[in-house]
């Protein structure tokens, strides 16, 4: 038998080739092995984090600040200019008076269509009403379907500003049932038509992306389950790797796994991203309406939704407000989408592509702070009940007492009136206002500075000037809380007065105009801001009672000096229009509160500030009467006339001027039978101005009310005793040179009868000038220029 040699290589390769397969075998198994060793616990501990952060689907949501909901009633002072100002601030929109936030109108009869909403009370219900004006008040509201009558009816209010936390994120979330079924289903139509049957991922998608991309019409093929992983909501990140897209996918198939499709879709209309302003992110759908149209999610149009829809592949690429031609062309393909799939017929297809865009030209109501001194109040209030960091973010509902109506009036006046007082001659004015409800102590508006939206300096809080001639009244009112010793008609001195101060010192304070008034009525001592006659009033009924008085109505401190008398304290704005609260609400002690309650994220409240006031004790409502008698007068013939002649004294308001020395600060505070207004004008720098109360602050004030509907002052009754008097005795109403004047009942002086006039001198003298008695109120001389009052 032959022998057979074998080549060594050709044994070599035989024997080891199995050795070889063995070996690829075991690397292969062990990189499945390593490969499943890692992505086990790595899928793993993505399920984790999916079920740890998508489960809780907890954001960030910022507390929100809102104005007071408007309450329309029969006899309400409101004009349709200024009901129009307060619709247009809460986001309602001229309509059919049918969907909720629109509103129509015919003539002074209007039909609104409110919002359910949560307040301080209580869930209040969506309604729809008409209201009828007449005479700049209204004279009716009614329910719209049944016409019943109401009594009060409260509209949803407006909201102000946006308190966030660390981030800088406005959201709103949403339910999906609160969603418009054509945003649902639009969207899907264009972003993830097979939404409802792919398990994360949808490879067909990606292929008809592809193609439409091919043919121009660009589109994405990632589902919605995959840009809602890679949002933020789950923290992947915008990175465009392979790695990133993998977590992506397994992201998405175990939200798929984990949550229904709805519970997705919810998720993903809450953090989908649609605007930047500054550093303020736009999530969320709701929030996007606002930002984008001003308008609820409910109320958007056809048009409007698939811009919102068009602009989810990218808010910056399609932004209609810096792009748009581009949006436009965006928006228009999007509704050939939905008119494909058959979501809108032919003709609101075609009615939607000739529309325009429908953007606000100012981002909506989603703005962090449109109103900073009046926000400033509402944080300085809360400060003793909630840390700042307790507030931000914290998705809470701040309801304030803000009238946006009185808010734009009061702005409105200050630049108007200081533009009209500028002058080479005089330095930079600025100013501080308060306005508030004379009924419940709300604040409805502020203004801290002629700047209005100025972020920094409230001078309406923090400013602290001279008050001088505003705090004469409350010497006043002491005096009159002494009805055996002083009434309005009692004659007090106005000579010279030399107060000692000691240490050898003294103090002799001098009208503005120079001019001692000889024996004058208390009351015209007062209406005129008489500096001299004041000073005697005030050392009898003595600085310490002053100051202690001031301390109770207005927690304000001041040293009980003689000069207080004269208004010798610094105080701001808003501490004035505390002390004036008590005077313009007959005598009630009301705190004023910018804030009325805070409702949790589910809108229960948590905080009520709206309470009701004690009643006024009846010495005080009678001498707060008094005051506002003798105020009134100070507007219809002393240093207020001007107010006369502007055509506010229709209002019979009662008012006070104030300035302090060398007309450095102009003070005016003032009020009707529903507000109060207290301002300050004057320079940052304390220069002077060269300004009374009544040629600067008192113009400020009458800016507003020609504009604000308010109702006329009229002063009760109660305990006030209405005499006809002359010299220091009643008399009867014919009596020739008898003046008539309100007394605390039971107070009044004794009846005497009308005197026998005096022959009368030639040269025009009589028993009047034998006595000093003036003429009656309607037959006194006004002076063409109101005159000032009298400074410290």
């Amino acid at each position: 038998m032959a022998q057979i040699d074998y080549d060594e290589d050709e044994t070599t390769d035989d024997s080891e080739s199995p050795q070889w397969r063995r070996r690829l075998v075991t690397w292969a198994l062990a990189a499945i092995g390593l490969g499943l060793g890692f992505l086990i616990p790595y899928t793993l501990y993505l399920n984790h984090e999916v079920s740890e952060r998508f489960g809780q689907l907890r954001w960030q949501i910022p507390t929100r600040v809102y104005a007071r909901p408007l309450e329309v009633a029969p006899g309400l002072a409101l004009d349709s200019a200024t009901l129009k100002t307060e619709l247009d601030a809460a986001a309602y929109h001229e309509g059919d008076g049918v969907r909720p936030g629109t509103y129509s109108r015919n003539g002074s009869r209007w039909l609104i269509s409110s919002r359910g909403f949560n307040d301080v009370d209580g869930q209040v219900p969506a309604r729809r009403i008409e209201v009828a004006l007449s005479g700049s008040k209204v004279s009716s509201v009614r329910e719209a379907e049944k016409k019943r009558a109401l009594k009060i009816a409260r509209l949803d209010p407006a909201r102000i500003a946006t308190l966030y936390g660390q981030k800088q994120e406005e959201r709103r979330l949403v339910r999906l049932k609160e969603v418009p079924e054509l945003l649902v289903t639009g969207l899907q139509a264009v972003e993830d038509r097979d939404f409802n049957s792919h398990h994360g991922i949808d490879v067909s998608g990606m292929v008809r992306a592809a193609f439409k991309t091919a043919t121009g019409r660009p589109q994405g093929g990632s589902t919605l389950t995959q840009q809602l992983a890679r949002s933020g909501l789950l923290g992947i990140g915008q990175e465009r790797t392979i790695s990133r897209k993998g977590k992506e996918i397994l992201y998405a198939l175990l939200m798929e796994a984990r949550y229904d499709k709805a519970t997705i879709l919810e998720a993903y209309f809450n953090q989908v991203y649609l605007g930047q302003r500054g550093a303020q992110a736009i999530h969320g759908v709701a929030a996007g309406a606002e930002f984008w149209f001003g308008r609820d999610l409910a109320d958007l149009s056809t048009e409007q939704i698939a811009l919102l829809i068009g602009m989810v592949r990218g808010p910056s690429w399609y932004d209609p407000r810096r792009n748009p031609e581009r949006a436009l062309e965006r928006r228009n393909f999007v509704l050939g989408e939905m008119r494909e799939t058959d979501l809108i017929q032919e003709p609101e297809y075609q009615r939607a592509l000739k529309a325009p865009l429908g953007v606000t030209k100012d981002p909506g109501s989603t703005a962090a702070n449109r109103f900073p001194a009046y926000v400033d109040l509402v944080r300085r209030q809360l400060a003793r009940d909630y840390p700042a960091d307790a507030l931000a973010g914290a998705g809470l509902s701040v309801m304030s007492g803000m009238s946006p109506s009185a808010q734009a009036m009061a702005e409105g006046a200050v630049s108007r009136t200081l533009k009209g007082l500028d002058n080479k001659r005089r330095p930079p004015l600025q100013t501080g206002l308060v306005v508030t409800d004379v009924h419940n102590g709300e604040v409805v508006a502020v203004v801290g500075s002629r700047s209005v939206a100025e972020h920094g300096f409230n001078r309406a809080v923090e400013a602290q000037r001279p008050v001088g001639s505003l705090l004469k009244p409350f010497v006043y009112l002491l005096a009159l809380a002494q009805p055996g010793k002083y009434s309005l008609a009692t004659w007090v001195d106005d000579s010279p007065v030399t107060v000692t101060l000691g240490k050898k010192k003294s103090w002799t304070p001098g009208n503005s105009d120079g001019r001692s008034h000889g024996t004058v009525r208390l009351v015209d001592a007062l209406a005129m801001s008489y500096n001299q006659a004041t000073v005697r009033v005030g050392m009898q009924v003595d600085p310490e009672r002053i100051a202690s008085l001031i301390r109770t109505l207005a927690g304000i401190e001041a040293e009980p000096n003689p000069a207080l008398i004269l208004g010798s304290m610094d105080q701001s704005p808003y501490a004035m229009a505390q002390l004036y609260q008590f005077l313009a609400s007959g005598g009630e002690i009301q705190p004023l509160h910018a804030v009325r309650g805070v409702l949790d994220a589910n809108g229960k409240a948590l905080n009520r500030y709206d309470k009701e006031p004690a009643p006024a004790q009846e010495g005080d409502a009678i001498a707060a009467r008094l005051i506002t008698i003798a105020l009134q007068q100070a507007v219809s013939s002393g240093t207020g006339t001007q107010l006369v002649r502007d055509g506010l004294g229709r209002l019979s308001p009662a008012g006070k001027t104030g300035t302090s020395n060398d007309g450095r600060d102009s003070w005016f505070a003032g009020w009707t039978g529903d507000h109060l207004a207290v301002i300050w004008v004057g320079n940052d720098q304390n220069k002077e101005t060269g300004l009374y109360g009544a040629t600067g602050a008192m113009r400020v004030w009458s800016a507003i009310f020609s504009r604000l509907p308010t109702a006329p002052l009229e002063v009760g009754s109660k305990g006030i005793d209405w005499q006809w008097t002359i010299a220091s005795n009643t008399t009867d109403a014919d009596c020739a040179g008898a003046r008539r004047f309100a007394f605390v009942a039971g107070f009044a002086p004794p009846y005497a009868p009308c005197p026998a006039p005096e022959p009368v001198a030639e040269e025009g003298g009589g028993w009047r000038e034998w006595f000093g008695f003036g003429k009656k109120d309607e037959e006194q001389p006004r002076e063409e220029a109101p005159p000032q009052e009298n400074q410290q």
